[in-house]
């Protein structure tokens, strides 16, 4: 006999990641990170494996095989069903007897581990990792069982009796036919690892890659009070972080780009008596509070870049803060298999085209769209109910939801984040999901039929009936090179990290009034002026958003920040324009306590908007938040590829003020590699172009405005939708003259706008004008690009503008 055949229990030091068929794929990797990375300061708790030896001594010992062979084939042949063929080998499995040499190698392997630790009757967990477990083609999911809070031999070994047993659940028998795996070439190795005491800490789920987008340079972090098995298993809603991975070694960065605190309603602690854990509500203190501190997130980010550089690929992992001592480590790892397989040269775009009621939304597991009746479903015992091609709508799931999600067009849970099991099996069966939509269960009703759409971005949406929607097969491969720039025009954050394969140049216009609006929803200046409103719904209603911070001016910096912040990693080291909030005074008045600040005007579209807002007294104060948002955002985070757009400058003398402002809070043109951009949107940018250059780094000619201020045509009247044309001889000739004085002047100048898409001779005529770069909705790059490259293919010289 090898080793290998007669080696039954190893210490964790001594498996390495080749080691999978005699460990299994969850051990052989904690072992590789024992011996490889705690040198770079990672912390993995000690421990030890039986090997897939061990497990066939038992098989053998108790006369199994046969039986399990016999079981198998009656239900192949369909003489049985899964659950029967499934109860019957568990059943076997748990009549036996330990073969005495491996029970005294478990038993021996855990006094060590008493004697290492000085604690008798040691508390470890007990995990299964199958022999074909965590290959790159399957996630198996937790298939096989895993057990926490497990004291003294006795325990240990009867529980390590469950982990065989688990190799036979209705589940693991189901996934392995499946996936094509032989069910006697898969073994069952049980890990045996030290508890963290997270039961008085907190645990969760990372992943080294975006679970939905597949973005390479971002981690993705989920936290829960107590044992980690709710976060795994969907049971509560966790609080989600998200860091930009460039950024990690720089210690002076704090490049966290989101942070999303979820409910948290229960936490899984250690128990006495049958049951060794029990789940408890969290208190109120704990549902309002982060688990991690920033501190926290950025180490354990740090971690995940190394065992993913380790490991050469992007990895899903599972940690634990030890509530005792304040320690954090890493209790599992393995590679992440659904978004590092995608074909990186195409990708589906969804886009919603109709319109109907939202009845419930959620985060977004994946990104695209189904229309199918709803079915209800409690418990999978409930399977025969289940109607091939719906969408199942149930509380949250677990590995033995695996037969019914196999059968189902979407899912929809209650509860769960981004890391839940319902979450993952979905990915991986690419199947669109939307997970912690909390009373999915209440709104929803049985055959309803809805539309489930994952196409906006990270917040998942259903619709009531069936809505049109459009699907796109976009080829990366077959864009061609341009010398014009071509940017995309962003807004949604949420959305952001979708276009990450996208060859982009950059982004050539970032909304900032879109974060303000959808993600702040308060009025600057309602918080800068708290103590001041009469409005007491209004004052409840930031109370309740801005809870957990003591000044609640940094709320509006922090959720600023980090909204752009998604966006400027998207295509970093590109650049990224923002524009300064551009709202009208209408559009202010709406945000939550906005009333009181803004006056009403009769055509605000040219009243007091734009660069006029920021130095006045009426709002300088709310500039200044916006200010500093920027700020934290280039200095804290550490995005320098940010570059700042001041919206409808008037004059110079105004350029001059708001400069002069935006130096005073921190922003000044020059330092520190900050340029600052211009809007051309008033015929007044385009006359006195070489003056406005003399202020400003670049121009971005918005057509919309600056056609309808040089035709004075109200671009939102119907009567008048005719005589609206970005192509009118008039604007052309503003954008030609601005392009040539931006030219002479050594300043940069771009376009965001539509018409490049809709009209390939108007592409032509801005390439052949000189134009540095065109920004574009992320659904019209592709077709941008082909207009601009047969453009600059068949490009005239640029001439002088002249008006005819």
């Amino acid at each position: 006999m090898t080793t290998e055949e007669t080696t039954l229990v190893m210490r964790f030091e001594d498996c390495r990641r080749t080691d999978v068929a005699l460990v299994g794929g969850k051990n052989a990797s904690l072992g590789e990170m024992v011996h490889s990375l705690t040198s770079q300061g990672i912390n993995v708790p000690g421990g030890f494996a039986s090997t897939s030896a061990a497990y066939w001594r038992f098989i053998k010992e108790n006369d199994l095989e046969s039986f399990i062979r016999e079981s198998i084939d009656s239900l192949n042949q369909g003489k049985a069903t899964l659950a029967e063929t499934g109860a019957a080998i568990r059943r076997a499995i748990l009549k036996g007897s330990w073969p005495e040499d491996v029970a005294n190698a478990i038993a021996e392997e855990y006094r060590h581990l008493e004697a290492v630790t000085g604690r008798p009757g040691l508390d470890v967990a007990v995990r299964s990792s199958a022999t074909a477990e965590d290959l790159p083609d399957a996630s198996f999911a937790g298939q096989q069982e895993s057990y926490l809070n497990i004291c003294g031999t006795e325990a240990l070994l009867r529980t390590c009796q469950r982990c065989y047993s688990s190799l036979f659940t209705d589940r693991a028998i189901s996934y392995r036919s499946v996936k094509g795996f032989d069910h006697f070439k898969v073994a069952l190795s049980i890990g045996v690892q030290i508890m963290v005491r997270a039961d008085r800490g907190g645990s969760g789920v990372m992943f080294s890659i975006d679970t939905e987008s597949g973005f390479d340079k971002a981690v993705v972090i989920n936290a829960a009070w107590g044992l980690g098995e709710n976060v795994v298993q969907g049971a509560v809603d966790p609080d989600e972080f998200v860091v930009f991975k460039p950024f990690l070694t720089d210690a002076s960065l704090t490049p966290i780009i989101e942070k999303r605190l979820g409910a948290k309603a229960q936490k899984m602690i250690y128990a006495e008596g049958e049951s060794p854990t029990v789940n408890v509500p969290t208190s109120r203190l704990e549902q309002r509070s982060f688990v991690l501190d920033d501190q926290e997130v950025l180490t354990l980010a740090r971690w995940a870049a190394i065992i993913e550089s380790h490991y050469g690929c992007p990895m899903d992992m599972e940690w634990a803060r030890d509530g005792l001592d304040g320690s954090l480590a890493i209790v599992q790892a393995r590679p992440e298999t659904v978004q590092s397989r995608r074909d990186a040269s195409v990708f589906k775009s969804y886009r919603i085209t109709g319109d109907s009621e939202v009845l419930v939304t959620g985060l977004s597991i994946g990104e695209s769209v189904v229309s199918a009746p709803v079915c209800m479903i409690d418990n999978p015992s409930e399977i025969e109910n289940f109607k091939d091609g719906s969408i199942l709508v149930t509380g949250n799931t677990d590995p033995d939801w695996v037969p019914i999600m196999k059968r189902a067009a979407g899912i929809v849970t209650d509860h769960g984040g981004r890391t839940s099991h319902a979450a993952i099996v979905s990915r991986e069966m690419g199947l669109p999901a939307i997970v912690g939509a909390l009373d999915a269960t209440d709104k929803l009703h049985d055959g309803q039929i809805v539309t489930l759409s994952c196409a906006r971005g990270d917040e998942g949406a259903i619709y009531d009936g069936a809505v049109a929607f459009e699907v796109e097969d976009i080829l990366l491969d077959h864009i061609p090179d341009t010398k014009t720039k071509v940017m995309l025009n962003l807004a949604n954050p949420g959305a952001a990290f979708r276009w990450w394969r996208m060859p982009v140049d950059g982004v050539g216009l970032a909304r900032m009034e879109f974060v303000i609006s959808n993600h702040i929803r308060i009025h600057p200046m309602a918080l800068v002026r708290y103590d001041t409103l009469q409005d007491q719904a209004a004052k409840s209603q930031i109370d309740e958003l801005t809870r957990g911070y003591e000044d609640k001016c940094d709320y509006f910096v922090d959720k600023l920040s980090r909204g752009l912040a998604r966006i400027a990693a998207v295509v970093h080291p590109s650049p990224v324009i923002i524009r300064m909030s551009d709202f009208k005074t209408n559009e202010y008045a709406n945000l939550i306590g906005g009333q009181v600040f803004e006056t009403p005007e009769a055509n605000p579209m040219i009243g007091f908007r734009g660069a006029s807002r920021y130095y006045s007294d009426a709002y300088a104060e709310g500039f200044a938040l916006e200010c500093k948002a920027i700020v934290k955002l280039r200095q804290s985070m550490g995005f320098k590829n940010v570059i700042v757009m001041i919206p409808f400058c008037r004059t110079t003398r105004e350029a001059d003020k708001v400069l002069e402002v935006m130096a005073n809070q921190g922003l000044k043109r020059g330092e520190d590699g900050l340029q600052v951009y211009v809007m051309c949107e008033i015929p007044s940018n385009v006359i006195m172009a070489s003056r406005f250059a003399d202020k400003f780094d670049g121009f971005s000619i918005g057509s919309n405005d600056l056609t309808q201020l040089t035709l004075g045509v109200d671009r939102d009247s119907e009567l008048l939708a005719d005589l609206f044309d970005e192509q009118d001889d008039a604007v052309e000739w503003m954008i030609s003259k601005v392009i040539q004085e931006a030219a002479r002047a050594g300043a940069k100048v771009g376009i965001c706008g539509q018409a490049p898409s809709d009209h390939p001779e108007f592409a032509r005529f801005l390439v052949e004008a000189g134009i540095d770069s065109i920004s574009v909705t992320p659904d019209s790059f592709v077709e941008v690009k082909k207009h601009v490259a047969a453009a600059e293919k068949s490009k005239l010289p640029a001439a002088e503008p002249v008006m005819s």
